[in-house]
C-alpha cells in the first residue's frame, strides 16, 4: 500500500465532497472511511484511477451517513443528486483546505491538528502520537475544529501568512512516534509553494530545508544536544542545503523580503561556513537587523545579541542583551554563553544553572546543566 499516494490524494478528494455540498466535518469523516477502505481493498485490487475511486467511495460513505441521520434530512436534496461514477474532476482545490484549516477562529494547536488531518492525510492516532497526547484527546480537538469551520464558505480568499505560520508551527514540533512532523511540514510547504505566488512561501520552504539538512547532527547517540558550533558539518545534507539556497535565492530576487526569507538567509550563512570559526557573523547581524525591522520581535533581538557577541565580541553582545527583558525564554542561557565568552565563569555557571531550571525540554535542561558543571569544574581546578 502506497501511504504517500493516499496522503497526497486526501485533500483533493475532500475538496470534491465539499464542493458537492457536504459540510466539512461530514466530508472529512467520509474521506477517512474511504482511506480505511482503500487500505483494505487496494493491495489485492488496485484501481486504475485512485483519486476517482476515493471520490466515489467517500461520496457514497457521506450519502450513507446523510440518509441515516434524521437530524440531517435536509441533505437529502444533495443525496438525490449523486453524480455518476467515473473519473474525478482534474481540478485541485487543496489551497482552499490550507486556508480553511488555518482559519482565524481556530487556536494554533487546533489549526495544526486540522491541517495534519485534512491536508496531510494523517490519522488521529498518528497526530496524537506525534504530540504525545491520548488519541481521545486529539480526536476531541480535531472534532471541535471541524465543527468550527464547517460553516465557513469556500468563496473567500484566504490568508497565506496565516497558513505559513501554521506550517511553521508544524515544522517546529519536530518528530516523535511514527510521524515525522518536520518532514511532513516540508512536504506540505513544498505543495503550498507550488500553488501560490508568494515569496514567503518559498522563504519558509528554504528555511525548513536548511534547518532540516542539519538534523542528523543536532543530537549525539545518547540523545544529548549538540550545539551548532560543535556539529559535524561533514554529515550535513549538502543536496538539501543546495536546494534550500536555490529556493531562497529565487525568492530574494523578487525583492519582496519577509521574515521567513530573512531567517532562511541566516540559516544559509551558517550552512555556507566550512567551520564554525569561518561563519560570517557580520552579515548575520545585518540579517538580524532586517528581521528586527520586519518583526520587532524580542526573541529576534535575543538571537541578534548572540550574533553581535560573535561579530563584535562578548561585551558588545552583553550590551545588546541588557536592553531586553530578562524574563524572555532562554535569556539566561544567552547571558550565560556571553559571560562565558567574556571569561566570567562564576556568573556564567550561575546563569547556566538558572537557565537549566527554566528549560522547556529535558534534553535542553541536561545540556545546560552539563555546561554549568563543566564551568564549576574548571573553576575548581
Amino acid at each position: 500500500m502506497d501511504e504517500v499516494l493516499l496522503r497526497s490524494l486526501t485533500p483533493g478528494v475532500l475538496t470534491v465532497l465539499v464542493r458537492r455540498g457536504a459540510d466539512f466535518a461530514a466530508a472529512e469523516d467520509a474521506v477517512q472511511e474511504a482511506l480505511v477502505e482503500a487500505v483494505r481493498v487496494w493491495p489485492a485490487d488496485p484501481p486504475r484511477d485512485p483519486r476517482g475511486w476515493l471520490v466515489t467511495v467517500a461520496w457514497r460513505k457521506f450519502l450513507d451517513q446523510a440518509r441515516a441521520d434524521t437530524a440531517r434530512r435536509r441533505r437529502e436534496d444533495v443525496a438525490d443528486r449523486e453524480p455518476a461514477p467515473g473519473p474525478a474532476p482534474a481540478g485541485d482545490d487543496t489551497l482552499q483546505l490550507y486556508f480553511l484549516c488555518a482559519h482565524p477562529s481556530l487556536s494554533p494547536s487546533s489549526a495544526v491538528a486540522l491541517t495534519l488531518r485534512a491536508v496531510g492525510g494523517l490519522t488521529t492516532r498518528q497526530i496524537a502520537h506525534a504530540y504525545l497526547v491520548p488519541e481521545a484527546t486529539m480526536a476531541q480537538r480535531i472534532s471541535r475544529a471541524k465543527r468550527t469551520v464547517s460553516g465557513v464558505r469556500f468563496d473567500r480568499p484566504g490568508d497565506v501568512a496565516t497558513v505559513l505560520r501554521v506550517l511553521y508551527l508544524v515544522f517546529n514540533e519536530g518528530y516523535s512516534g511514527d510521524v515525522d512532523l518536520a518532514a511532513e511540514a516540508i512536504r506540505l510547504t513544498r505543495q503550498l509553494a507550488d500553488r501560490v505566488d508568494h515569496p514567503e512561501a518559498a522563504g519558509l520552504l528554504a528555511l525548513m530545508l536548511l534547518h532540516h539538512a542539519r538534523r542528523a547532527t543536532r543530537t549525539a547517540p545518547d540523545g544529548s544536544l549538540v550545539p551548532l558550533a560543535e556539529q559535524d558539518r561533514g554529515r550535513w545534507d549538502t543536496a538539501m542545503i543546495a536546494e534550500g539556497v536555490g529556493v531562497l535565492q529565487a525568492a530574494l530576487a523578487r525583492d519582496r523580503l519577509g521574515e521567513f526569507q530573512a531567517q532562511a538567509a541566516i540559516a544559509a550563512l551558517h550552512a555556507d561556513a566550512p567551520t564554525a570559526e569561518e561563519t560570517d557573523w557580520v552579515q548575520i547581524v545585518e540579517w538580524y537587523d532586517e528581521l528586527v525591522r520586519l518583526t520587532d520581535s524580542p526573541v529576534v533581538r535575543l538571537n541578534r545579541a548572540v550574533a553581535v557577541g560573535e561579530a563584535d565580541g562578548p561585551r558588545a553582545g552583553l550590551a545588546a542583551l541588557a536592553a531586553l527583558d530578562a524574563s524572555l525564554p532562554r535569556y539566561a542561557a544567552v547571558a550565560a554563553y556571553l559571560h562565558e565568552r567574556d571569561g566570567d565563569l562564576v556568573t556564567a555557571a550561575r546563569l547556566y544553572a538558572e537557565a537549566a531550571h527554566k528549560a522547556p525540554s529535558l534534553a535542553e535542561r541536561d545540556h545546560l546543566t552539563r555546561r554549568a558543571a563543566r564551568l564549576n569544574a574548571r573553576r575548581g581546578h
